[in-house]
């Protein structure tokens, strides 16, 4: 599964890990991802999402029905 949300394109970061003595090294900020099931009334089945916890909130916000759309038109982009 890849570390990448699937609605808002969200992955990890990366910074630096600086300890007491202020040595920096590098690490990675990981994204707060969910799989989440959506029942989807047009398809008449649930889809399984991979998505931040702020992508739950955009999909609360504008429904499932509009996230798939945006899904289905970054990837014809890409």
């Amino acid at each position: 599964m890849s570390k990448t949300c699937q609605i808002l394109g969200t992955r990890a970061g990366v910074g630096n890990r600086v300890s007491h003595s202020h040595r920096k090294t590098r690490r990675t900020f990981a994204p707060n991802l969910q799989s989440k099931r959506y029942w989807v009334p047009s398809l008449q089945r649930h889809v399984t999402l991979t998505v931040s916890a702020k992508g739950i909130k955009t999909i609360d916000r504008i429904g499932i029905e509009a996230a798939i759309t945006r899904i289905r038109r970054d990837q014809n982009v890409n």
